[in-house]
């Protein structure tokens, strides 16, 4: 093919613009070249509100059919809604979405049976090369396409997982115009709950602000929303609503670290020494939280597919990240935003207390948030940051993933973005003082 594959077919799933990048003639070569990797078993396949899921998904089954498979269309959807459908039952998955990116972009999220992901190491590059080569796989009897809707058994497994009981909640939740939409009324409507819905129509056009809650400018909204109404807590779910953002009582944001500190306390209280998984970038507080509380917390790199591995080695419990990802393994390993938010609502349900106070025991340290810098050399940048910082008293560094610099008051980690030149920043302090002292001198030496 003359389109250069390598543009849109990224590390962890594809994703590209409509229709120059993305079309249905792609991803019907894709369908078939996912069926060649994985075998003729039956699969599963969703897609989000965007206007051309419906078509690319139909594209994708007639490829996979074409190679021997059959396909099982469960239409619209969550990228955890496709998940469940995965480990529920038991088949390779595909999910059509570009979660946060804007509405002329689309992409593809693969998995095996189980919501195993599928990334450049674990066959996705093998699919990119048989896309490439426009082999096809044509099967001596084609597979077939049916439907199905497995919404509610959906929201039943959740519920199942993390059951709400207790006091009656107000809940404000900014869906973005995302799958968040569907979801909530299927899951929350369930509960004790009386929901203040923002943005439920499912919109792939995004008319009200990105679908993507890490940046704080989209959860104005929300934080309005519950001071205007009086809310018990604010969620914020991104596009596809794998992830999931909090706003308390007050309208000020929680940060992700802290959700995970607290789901990382009752997942011990049900399984107690029970690993945990948290990335680099993670509050301090999660570690040590975990370690307080008889378990053992488990550092990994940035990115799922590390964070999935990791929990399938180590058998953890549960895995979180800063970026509002939240791993379960009772839900196959996979990332659940719905799952996250039942947690927060079950420990808020569960007493009189507001939501600040529930959380203020898992907030400890001050963060920077990660500041994003452009820079062309970025490995002279950082070996000029660790040669300046290793010798200082009372410090270590390691490798991990780019380098991180720990103090026993403070810790900061500089990595490169793999798909930019960009050096990304993260700091963080036992008080806002001396957070911003280290955050300043390093972005000084970064920028300089």
């Amino acid at each position: 093919m003359s389109t250069d594959l390598n543009a849109f077919f990224k590390a962890y799933d594809v994703r590209g613009t409509v229709p120059d990048q993305i079309n249905a003639d792609l991803v019907r070569r894709v369908g078939n070249a996912f069926v060649a990797e994985i075998g003729t078993d039956p699969i599963v396949v969703g897609y989000d509100m965007r206007p051309s899921s419906p078509e690319l998904a139909r594209a994708f089954a007639e490829g996979a059919n074409e190679a021997g498979a059959d396909v099982t269309l469960i239409g619209l959807c969550s990228t955890d809604g496709l998940y469940f459908a995965s480990g529920h039952l038991g088949r390779a998955g595909a999910m059509f979405t570009a979660s946060h990116n804007p509405a002329q972009y689309n992409g593809i999220k693969m998995c095996r049976v189980n919501a195993a992901p599928i990334g450049m190491q674990t066959g996705l590059a093998e699919i990119r090369d048989r896309v490439a080569s426009e082999e096809t796989l044509t099967a001596e009897t084609p597979g077939r396409t049916d439907e199905t809707d497995l919404l509610a058994d959906y929201a039943s497994y959740l519920l199942q997982l993390a059951p709400v009981t207790g006091r009656r909640l107000k809940v404000a939740v900014d869906a973005g115009n995302g799958m968040g939409g569907l979801t909530t009324p299927a899951v929350l409507g369930q509960i004790d709950a009386e929901v203040v819905p923002l943005y439920f129509q499912l919109d792939g056009t995004f008319p009200n602000h990105e679908a993507n809650p890490i940046e704080p400018e989209n959860l104005v909204d929300l934080q309005a929303a519950v001071r205007e109404h009086g809310a018990d807590i604010g969620l914020a779910f991104d596009g596809d609503a794998d992830r999931c953002f909090l706003v308390d009582e007050k309208g000020d944001l929680v940060s992700p670290s802290v959700l995970t500190a607290l789901i990382a306390a009752r997942e011990l209280a049900k399984e107690p020494g029970a690993p945990i998984i948290h990335n680099l970038i993670t509050s301090r507080a999660v570690p040590e939280i975990v370690t307080e509380l008889g378990g053992r917390p488990v550092r990994t790199r940035v990115g799922h597919s590390f964070i999935k591995a990791t929990m399938a080695e180590e058998n953890a419990i549960f895995g979180g990240e800063h970026s509002g990802h939240f791993y379960f393994r009772d839900f196959w390993r996979a990332d659940s935003g719905m799952l996250a938010a039942l947690h927060a609502l079950a420990a808020l349900a569960e007493t009189d207390a507001p939501l600040s106070e529930v959380l203020a025991p898992y907030s400890r340290h001050v963060a920077s948030g990660e500041i994003n810098s452009e820079v062309a050399d970025q490995q002279a940048v950082v070996d000029a940051i660790e040669a300046d910082w290793s010798t200082r008293p009372g410090v270590t560094t390691d490798h991990l993933d780019g380098l991180s610099v720990v103090h026993d008051d403070w810790w900061f980690n500089v990595r490169a973005s793999n798909t930019e030149p960009l050096l990304r920043l993260n700091a963080e302090g036992k008080d806002a003082g001396t957070m911003e002292r280290i955050r300043d001198e390093v972005l000084a030496a970064i920028r300089s």
